[in-house]
């Protein structure tokens, strides 16, 4: 039976042409000057197409990397059989595959939500129908109707993985695609759904006046627990679960829940625990902005308002994401010699620290080589749409192209499988309970204390110290 891509990503071992850190010098040069070129044809305001808006912009990013999840993750590179992408050059195969994503995105937005949601569901996914609303413009038409479109995939960037990351495929796991991907596809997609009506169409009910009661909750239940009526309080949170998920699949390389021997237990404690890991980092981020800022203010506008804090959250979540993956991807998910704790927490502290000069470096000097404004606060700075942009120019590098040229795709055999699969035993059997696990559990917990309250001097000391932004 065909497998088609399915164990591809594991099975694949990727052989660097050359001695570290040249492969990801390497990477990573390339894949920054394809970034940059794309952004200039594609989405900077001074350049061709112009798409940053800046929601026309995010919408086909945020989209395109759900389309790269579902060709890799949930479909396994169907319909192309496994020798195709073995033997393929990756140049060739990167654009193929990346051509194919884009085709499919297009189709998604334009036929699903623009021509068959806008104009016989909601009218809210079609500009043109938002054109007939007294006293509204062409612009927030458009804005608008991104926005939906766009939100409802930043969902989907959570729960489309997290059925492949927590709950391991089931009940479809043994399923041959393409019936494994439409069923995941079908549930995720399900779900989506159920939580953008939850979440994010409230919102859009309110963005018109007089506020739509009776097709949406107005004022949104979240109000007074949020202290503001912005959907943003849910942008923050759904983009710290994909945050986390994508952590868990790769620098935690799914610790501490594989830990767990019964099956149904780990899927169920994994997916909920993504959502208790990225709940944490919500409220944390946003207590972070309180604590460097002051509180929020309810009808203030920008930096001391609740609801461009609640987005912020989201946005300084997704400056982790990019160092994360480019440890997992360019680096061999380095450091690799130690324990899997020890590996997961120096990774974790690298991370963090990348993330940090990141965040820094890109509000110094965003507006110069991005098109974007100066500054945290301007309606046009948008951190999520260039950092999502990057990463999924990564992904189809990684997944589609085997880090060529740094890297050459040779398959693994099975020797070398079975090999690693039993020191992954012999990790997760080390790991589990003992008494060095105890008093690591307790060193954790203590540390954690300690890190709040350094969080509680430090934070503010941070930001009157170092100049983030420009001059």
């Amino acid at each position: 039976m065909e497998r088609f891509g399915a164990g591809y990503l594991e099975e694949r071992k990727l052989v660097p042409r050359w001695p570290q850190p040249i492969p990801a010098i390497v990477a990573l040069v390339l894949t920054l000057i394809v970034f940059y070129a794309s952004w200039w044809i594609f989405q900077d305001p001074r350049g061709w197409m112009r798409m940053y808006t800046p929601y026309v912009g995010y919408m086909y990013t945020r989209w395109w990397l759900i389309m790269l999840i579902w060709m890799v993750y949930i479909f396994n590179y169907w319909p192309f059989k496994r020798a195709w992408l073995e033997k393929t050059h990756p140049v060739v195969k990167g654009a193929i595959l990346t051509a194919i994503s884009i085709g499919i995105l297009l189709i998604l937005i334009k036929g699903f939500f623009v021509a068959l949601l806008g104009n016989f569901g909601i009218a809210y996914f079609n500009p043109e129908n938002l054109m007939k609303l007294p006293r509204m413009t062409e612009f927030f038409a458009l804005e608008y109707a991104s926005l939906a479109c766009l939100m409802f995939a930043a969902i989907a960037s959570w729960l489309s993985p997290a059925w492949v990351v927590a709950c391991e495929e089931v009940p479809w796991q043994n399923m041959n695609q393409p019936a494994k991907g439409i069923s995941i596809l079908v549930a995720t997609f399900f779900l989506s759904t159920l939580v953008y009506f939850m979440t994010m169409h409230s919102h859009m009910g309110i963005l018109y006046y007089p506020w739509q009661y009776f097709t949406s909750i107005a004022p949104p239940y979240w109000e007074k627990f949020a202290n503001t009526v912005s959907g943003n309080f849910h942008v923050s949170w759904i983009m710290c679960c994909t945050v986390v998920v994508w952590t868990v699949e790769t620098i935690w390389e799914r610790f501490p829940f594989k830990l767990i021997k019964t099956d149904w237990l780990r899927r169920v404690v994994a997916f909920f625990g993504i959502i208790a890991f990225a709940w944490a980092m919500h409220f944390f981020l946003y207590f972070a902005q309180e604590l460097t800022w002051g509180p929020a203010i309810r009808g203030t506008r920008l930096i001391n308002a609740p609801d461009w804090r609640w987005l912020h959250v989201g946005e300084m979540a997704v400056f982790f994401l990019v160092p994360a993956l480019f440890l997992t991807f360019y680096c061999n998910n380095w450091p690799r010699r130690f324990s899997l704790p020890v590996n997961v927490l120096v990774r974790t502290g690298i991370t963090l620290a990348a993330a940090a000069l990141l965040y820094i470096f890109y509000y110094k000097t965003s507006h110069d080589f991005l098109g974007t404004q100066k500054g945290f606060m301007h309606e046009q700075q948008f951190p999520m749409i260039p950092t999502i942009w990057l990463i999924n120019i990564w992904l189809a590098h990684h997944w589609f192209m085997d880090n060529w040229p740094g890297w050459k795709m040779v398959p693994k055999t099975a020797e070398e499988m079975a090999a690693e699969r039993a020191h992954e035993e012999v990790q997760i059997e080390d790991t589990r309970w003992s008494p060095a696990l105890g008093a690591g559990l307790a060193a954790g917990a203590v540390g954690g204390v300690l890190l709040y309250f350094i969080a509680l001097k430090v934070l503010p000391w941070a930001y009157k110290t170092i100049d983030v932004l420009p001059k």
